[in-house]
């Protein structure tokens, strides 16, 4: 088995650093490059994040890509679905999106092994996150590890220079890619989503009494943000609301007001409490937008994210994992337990981050954890 120190590094996200190396005339034909990168800053998003693992051999996809409120999205039902009645899960991808082959198993496996209706929708509006293929060829990039997906324990100095070079421009490349698919618009696309399903699919959302979700690194945190309940702030009136519709002679004539979503972070519309505080409160609170949820090695998760937590949550979590820090995980483990949110977290040894996810691996110590992710998550949403 790989050395699990190896099998969970990621790529950093910061330009090429000072590589010691020996006089010219004593370099060694190989270095050892973990520790080269010793000293890596954690990163945002690492190559499982934005790659995919072989497809298992034999598998292909079984549902279909329909439109749903306008937004793409993968749809995988249980072979006796309507007959036998199903719940509904929403299934959010890391950034390999919708039409990762993998990301579509990983569906079916949901509807076939769970008996879930699953909708997977692309969160990325088409537009995967980069990975190392788009900075350098198959011939330019260094060799990994087969059983991880990792570098390898050791190569060139030839090979350490192209993975700082792929590392440099992917860096750059996922910092443009993060920049245009942000919260505020992931949430509107999941709002849109939240509705099409309880119109296409309202016997599955009946039959569970409501929407269940699981997700898997970016996914993941998107998964907790759908589990919260968050406070709104109210709308503040415009000058011409508070003069009594007055429309002042420098303004110009206001257009007619949309109306304003009371949910997935819009505002809410003025007060209509009285001066009754905790029932404007009440007014202003939103979600849980899921009954229970259940997650794997999430990404860009940051402390905060946990606050207002609700639905049961389940944690499939890396040892070591950088895009995960531990210190983060913790946090939220406290934060759950101190406001009596149900939940479990596992953490899984000597594994790469991106594991759970759907994809073919070497080591039989990667292919156990893999499998008894999935158990762990089926069997968390069964029985909430």
């Amino acid at each position: 088995m790989a050395d699990p120190e190896v099998a969970t590094k990621s790529p950093e996200s910061d330009a090429l650093e000072d590589i010691p190396v020996a006089e010219p005339t004593t370099v060694p034909n190989t270095v050892d490059s973990s520790s080269a990168f010793a000293a890596a800053p954690a990163p945002a998003l690492c190559d499982n994040c934005t790659s995919d693992r072989p497809t298992p051999a034999g598998q292909k996809p079984a549902g279909e890509i329909i439109k749903l409120n306008d937004i793409d999205v993968y749809v995988s039902k249980p072979a006796d679905y309507p007959h036998t009645p199903s719940k509904l899960l929403l299934l959010l991808t890391g950034g390999t999106g919708l039409h990762s082959v993998n990301n579509q198993i990983q569906a079916d496996r949901f509807a076939q092994d769970g008996g879930f209706v699953v909708v997977m929708p692309d969160l990325f509006e088409g537009d995967p996150a980069p990975n190392s293929t788009t900075a350098l060829s198959s011939e330019e990039r260094p060799a990994t590890d087969t059983g991880t997906g990792s570098a390898a324990p050791t190569s060139s100095f030839l090979d350490i220079f192209k993975t700082k070079a792929v590392e440099t421009a992917k860096s750059f490349l996922i910092d443009m890619w993060l920049a245009r698919h942000t919260e505020d618009k992931i949430m509107p696309i999941l709002k849109k989503v939240l509705d099409g399903v309880r119109d296409e699919f309202a016997d599955a959302v009946a039959y569970g009494d409501g929407i269940y979700a699981a997700g898997y690194c970016i996914g993941g945190r998107y998964v907790l943000l759908l589990a919260r309940e968050q406070y709104q702030a109210p709308r503040k009136a415009s000058i011409s609301e508070r003069l009594g519709g007055i429309t002042l002679p420098w303004a110009h004539k206001p257009a007619a007001s949309a109306p304003v979503p009371s949910d997935l972070g819009g505002s809410e519309g003025n007060n209509q409490s009285g001066d009754d505080p905790e029932a404007n409160r009440q007014n202003r609170m939103s979600g849980p937008w899921v009954k229970a949820g259940a997650i794997a090695h999430a990404t860009l998760v940051s402390k905060d994210d946990f606050k207002g937590l609700k639905a049961p949550i389940s944690m499939v979590s890396v040892e070591n994992d950088p895009v995960f820090p531990d210190e983060v995980r913790v946090s939220g483990e406290d934060y759950m337990s101190e406001n009596h949110v149900e939940h479990e977290v596992q953490v899984y040894p000597g594994v790469p981050h991106g594991f759970a996810v759907v994809g073919e691996y070497e080591d039989a110590h990667i292919k156990e954890a893999q499998a008894a992710a999935f158990e762990q998550m089926l069997k968390w949403l069964a029985e909430h």
